[in-house]
C-alpha cells in the first residue's frame, strides 16, 4: 500500500522535540507532501534553536526513510528571527575575516567576504547557464527550453534543470509525465526528453499540488536537484530560473560556478525595468551576463502580413547597449511558438526549419561562442550582505 501523508505524520509522532513533545504536536511541522513514495516537509524553528533542532531533523528524516514504501525524504529546518526574517544557522567562515551563517545549503558572510570556493562544480557538467527574467509572463521558460534544444542541435550534450520550484513549467513544455527513477536509494536518474537529460520538481509532485515552502526548503530542493541527480557528462546544463531576484537565484549563484546568465524580456518598458534588476543582481554576485533576448518582439498577422509591435520593439536591444551587455537576438510573438509549447512539442525540435527555430538557433550560437570563450568558468562566490 502506498505511503500516505497520515502515515508519515503518525511515524513522526515518535520523534520528540527538544522539549520532549511529539513533533506533530509542536506546531512547527509544515504540510507534508507525499508523491510516489517521495516525502517532503519542513520544520519551522527559532534561529537561536537550530543546533538543538538539527538532531530532531535528522531523526525525523531517518524515521520516515525507514517506512515501507518511502523512496526518498527531504526535510529542511526553516529558521526565523523574531521579526519574521529568514535567519540561517551559525557556521565558521571559510578562510576570511568577519563571520558567516548558513541555511538551506547556502551561506551569507558579514564583514570581510569569505574566500571563494573552487570546489563547487557539479561533476560531469562543463558549463552551467541560467535563463532568467526579472518578472513572469515574458516567455522565459519557453525560451529556456528552445535555447537548450538549439544548443543540442549545435552538437552539445545538454541537460536542463527546472529551478522554478513554485511554478515548474518544463514538464508541460516537454510533455513529460513519467517519474524519475531512484538510483541507490538517494540519487535520481533524470528524465530523457528530446535527447536531453531533464529534472524538475514537477516530475516529483502532482501538477496541481501547491508548493507551500519557505525559502530554505526551496534552496534545499534546488541543491538536491543539482547534486543528487545522475546528470552524466554534459557540455552545458541550462537552468530555467524562477522569475525575480530571490532565494533560487542566490542559491544558484553560490552553489555552482555559473558560466553566465541569459536574461529574457519583452520590449515593453515595464518588463525592461525588471530585467534591469535581474542584470544588476547577477552582476552583484559576480555572474557574467551572457546577454539579453527580446521575446515577443514582433507580431506578423497571419492573414494580411501586417507587422505589429504589440509590446513595443527594440527596447531590449537598446537596454543591452545602455548596460553594456550583449544583445542575443529577437524572437517573434507567434501562434506556432505558443501552440507547440502548450502541446509539449517545442518548435526547435518539431519544426527545425521554421523561422522561429532559426531565431533560437542564432541565439544559441552566440551563447555557445560566449561559453567557449569563457575558459574554465569562475569560482562560486560568497554572497555578501551589506549592513
Amino acid at each position: 500500500m502506498p505511503v500516505s501523508k497520515d502515515d508519515v505524520t503518525a511515524r513522526l509522532g515518535a520523534v520528540m522535540s527538544p522539549e520532549n513533545v511529539p513533533l506533530p504536536q509542536t506546531g512547527r511541522l509544515s504540510d507534508v507532501v507525499v508523491t510516489d513514495g517521495k516525502v517532503f516537509f519542513s520544520i519551522s524553528i527559532a534561529a537561536s534553536a537550530i543546533k538543538q533542532w538539527e538532531n530532531v531533523r535528522a531523526q525525523a528524516e531517518a524515521a520516515v526513510k525507514a517506512m515501507p514504501g518511502v523512496v526518498s525524504v527531504m526535510v529542511a529546518l526553516t529558521a526565523e528571527r523574531a521579526g519574521g526574517a529568514s535567519a540561517p544557522a551559525p557556521r565558521p567562515a571559510a578562510g576570511g575575516g568577519g563571520h558567516s551563517h548558513a541555511h538551506g545549503g547556502h551561506s551569507h558572510s558579514h564583514g570581510q567576504p569569505a574566500k571563494q570556493s573552487t570546489g563547487n562544480a557539479v561533476p560531469g557538467i562543463a558549463s552551467i547557464i541560467a535563463v532568467a527574467s526579472g518578472k513572469g509572463g515574458v516567455g522565459k521558460s519557453t525560451t529556456a527550453v528552445n535555447l537548450a534544444l538549439a544548443l543540442r542541435d549545435l552538437g552539445l550534450r545538454v541537460g536542463m534543470l527546472d529551478a522554478d520550484i513554485y511554478g515548474p513549467s518544463v514538464p508541460k513544455l516537454l510533455a513529460v509525465r513519467e517519474k524519475p527513477e531512484t538510483l541507490g536509494g538517494n540519487r535520481l536518474k533524470p528524465i530523457t526528453a528530446y535527447g536531453m537529460s531533464v529534472m524538475s520538481i514537477g516530475f516529483l509532485i502532482e501538477e496541481e499540488t501547491p508548493m507551500i515552502w519557505r525559502g530554505p526548503m526551496v534552496m534545499s530542493a534546488l541543491t538536491q536537484m543539482l547534486r543528487e541527480v545522475e546528470w552524466g557528462t554534459l557540455d552545458v546544463l541550462v537552468v530555467d530560473m524562477p522569475p525575480g531576484t530571490g532565494d533560487a537565484q542566490l542559491t544558484m549563484a553560490q552553489q555552482v560556478p555559473l558560466r553566465g546568465a541569459v536574461i529574457v524580456s519583452t520590449p515593453q518598458d515595464l518588463a525592461l525595468i525588471d530585467a534591469r534588476r535581474g542584470i544588476a543582481m547577477f552582476k552583484r554576485v559576480d555572474v557574467p551576463v551572457l546577454g539579453i533576448v527580446e521575446n515577443m518582439s514582433t507580431f506578423v498577422c497571419p492573414e494580411c502580413g501586417t507587422e505589429s509591435h504589440i509590446f513595443g520593439h527594440g527596447g531590449a536591444r537598446k537596454e543591452a547597449e545602455r548596460l553594456g551587455v550583449p544583445f542575443l537576438g529577437e524572437v517573434p510573438l507567434h501562434m506556432a511558438i505558443r501552440e507547440t509549447s502548450d502541446a509539449g512539442k517545442p518548435v526547435v525540435a518539431t519544426d527545425p526549419e521554421s523561422v522561429h527555430a532559426k531565431a533560437y538557433r542564432a541565439i544559441a550560437m552566440k551563447v555557445r561562442d560566449q561559453i567557449a570563450a569563457g575558459g574554465g568558468g569562475r569560482p562560486a562566490p560568497k554572497i555578501v550582505i551589506e549592513a
